[in-house]
């Protein structure tokens, strides 16, 4: 690990010296090559020399308590000592999930889709719930989301819904919550007070851009219309709805969350181009299926990973065995706590792995 360490630390360096070079400062693309890898190495470096700083400061404390005669001197020494160590300990662990592989995509924005499972119109007024939830969520996060598609039900409910959200990271911290969400309570409707149980899925994709997916013209079908449901006269009275039909794969997607035909337009190859690189992403991880059993959550759909109990007020998460009795507060966006103890069981995990492969090796 400090052989990788060191190796970093010289690359970081050289990264610096390329960066005050008055030739980048003429080519934008790789000045912005350059400037994503060292805010990349930046975390890195500066807690792996504070790691040798820490180091330092043990030798130091272990020299004054073998040569110093002064007991006061001497009890200083001691604090300092078993202060570094704790902090050695704390930075040695830090730098093991510094050094975990990145997942290329944690920094993109993401495109959510939610879709009612079973349970009728209660699943689809879950899926609204979900809908909001996430929404509540990324405002904490002073992150932005931006409509797509929406197809509603008459009771306040969602058949389906897809939203991008945008903000550094996003993809790091979302791609969790891919999955089977579930919910248990009485529904409105249940005259004998009998539990219901309703699902959703939730899909997290990251945005992809024209560079990831190349879409050939001849495999799309554009079709323009006039808008329908909630949206206003003007969205109601022009041709500004777009559906976008992909040949190859049967996927169909429909816009017209905008006034503009133009808009909707983008809006809809967005979130092709992010359902055909996400088809791609699938097809990876179906063939490293080791790494994907590693990981916590972030490849199977059909695989539930949480229950919404009304009766109980409780979440749990199946996934990490986590339960929080604040159902209210989840379902207003309070979920960083979920989130959280989900990065944290899926880095212990790469962890756990990765010393298995160097014990191997």
């Amino acid at each position: 690990m400090f052989d990788k360490l060191e190796d970093l630390i010289r690359k970081y360096e050289e990264l610096m010296l390329e960066l005050n070079s008055p030739n980048v400062a003429s080519d934008p693309n790789n000045l912005r090559k350059l400037m994503k890898e060292q805010a990349d190495l930046q975390p890195i470096v500066e807690t792996y020399t504070e790691y040798k700083k820490c180091k330092q400061s043990i030798d130091d404390s272990l020299e004054i308590l073998n040569e110093e005669t002064d007991e006061e001197m001497k009890e200083l020494a001691k604090e300092e000592l078993n202060e570094a160590k704790a902090n050695l300990v704390d930075l040695e662990a830090k730098l093991k999930i510094l050094l975990l592989p990145k997942d290329p995509n944690d920094d993109k924005n993401v495109i959510v889709e939610i879709r009612a499972g079973a349970g009728g119109d209660e699943a689809a007024l879950f899926a609204a719930e979900i809908f909001r939830m996430y929404q509540h969520y990324v405002e904490t996060r002073h992150w932005k989301t931006e409509l797509i598609e929406c197809e509603e039900t008459g009771i306040g409910g969602m058949k389906n819904v897809s939203f991008m959200v945008t903000g550094k990271g996003a993809y790091s911290v979302l791609k969790y919550e891919s999955g089977v969400h579930r919910v248990q309570r009485v529904p409105e409707t249940e005259s004998a007070g009998r539990i219901h149980t309703s699902t959703c899925t939730v899909a997290v994709m990251p945005e992809a851009e024209e560079v990831d997916i190349e879409i050939d013209e001849k495999d799309i079908r554009i079709d323009v219309m006039r808008a329908s449901g909630n949206g206003g006269q003007c969205v109601n009275t022009t041709d500004s709805a777009v559906r976008l039909t992909h040949f190859p794969t049967g996927i169909v997607i429909y816009s017209q969350t905008e006034k503009s035909q133009i808009q909707n337009r983008a809006k809809a190859f967005a979130l092709l181009r992010s359902k055909l690189y996400d088809i791609e992403q699938q097809k990876a991880h179906d063939a490293e299926a080791e790494q994907r059993r590693s990981q916590i959550g972030t490849g199977d759909r059909s695989e539930k990973i949480r229950t919404y109990n009304y009766p109980q007020g409780r979440v749990t998460d199946h996934r990490i065995g986590l339960t929080l009795y604040k159902l209210d507060k989840i379902l207003n966006g309070d979920i960083g706590e979920i989130i959280d103890a989900c990065i944290a069981a899926d880095q212990a995990a790469k962890l756990a792995n990765m010393d298995d492969e160097s014990k191997i090796a």
